[in-house]
Parts: structure tokens; C-alpha cells; sequence
């Protein structure tokens, strides 16, 4: 698999990155997630786990030719928006050693696979969302 970094988010000890590989599938690096109250309300199946990274993660979509970065909905794989202001994104765990090895991960951190279409659905909302908006009458 190969990769094409995005960008990351950066400060001391903290490094969330996003990457895009060659299989139409977005890598996000992200902190491990030990938080109980947290972890009670994912449901994660086997081969799967999630991470936690800051919102503006994903204004680097920008650098793969999408013309907005914000996450406008909440939905798979994007799991919760936390209090902190953090998303918790689930997918599958990325165990391919190829890919591993063009990453720096520490110890607290992970890296999970997700597939390009389900992130990018997520930044514009729905059409029929904005349809029924338009058919509020006016107070």
C-alpha cells in the first residue's frame, strides 16, 4: 500500500495525521481511545478499533483535491464528536506492515483504515436534508 500524506496535527507529544493511499482508502492516525465512559458507547467489531483526533484533521481533505475539509455530519466511520471537540473515528486497524512502516506511530497511538467514499460523504450534507430545510415555512 502506498501513501500520500495529507497532513497532521501537531503539538507537543500529539501528532493525529491523515493520510490517502493508492487503495481509495484514507489512513487516520489518531490517540488510542481508553476512556470507558468512551469506549461504552462504541460498539467495535473484531478485526476493527477507533481513534480520537482533533476536528481540524480533516481540513487537510483539501490536499487531496476536495474542495472542503469540514466535517459536516456525524456518521460511519465518524462515530461521536466528543465534549473535548475530538472525533472518534472507527475502521478497520491497519496491520500492514508496508503501510506501518511509512508512519511514525508512538505507543498511544494507532492507525485506522477507512474507505475514502465514507469520509468524503461526510462533508456536505445531504440533499434531501437541505430540500426539507428549504420547505420550512418561514416563522
Amino acid at each position: 500500500m502506498k501513501l500520500r500524506f495529507l497532513g497532521k496535527n501537531s503539538t507537543v507529544g500529539d501528532c493525529p495525521t491523515l493520510y490517502v493511499t493508492d487503495q481509495e482508502t484514507y489512513l487516520v492516525q489518531g490517540w488510542k481511545i481508553f476512556a470507558n465512559d468512551l469506549l461504552m458507547q462504541l460498539e467495535i467489531p473484531e478485526g476493527e478499533t477507533a481513534v480520537e483526533v482533533p476536528t481540524e484533521l480533516f481540513e487537510h481533505l483539501t490536499k487531496d483535491d476536495l474542495t472542503v475539509g469540514e466535517i459536516r455530519r456525524v456518521e460511519d466511520p465518524i462515530m461521536i464528536l466528543t465534549p473535548n471537540g475530538t472525533f472518534v473515528v472507527q475502521g478497520h486497524e491497519v496491520t500492514d506492515p508496508e503501510a506501518l512502516a511509512q508512519m511514525e506511530i508512538p505507543d498511544y497511538e494507532t492507525v485506522v483504515e477507512v474507505p475514502k467514499a465514507a469520509i468524503t460523504a461526510l462533508l456536505e450534507e445531504p440533499r434531501g436534508a437541505d430540500l426539507q430545510r428549504r420547505a420550512q415555512p418561514a416563522l
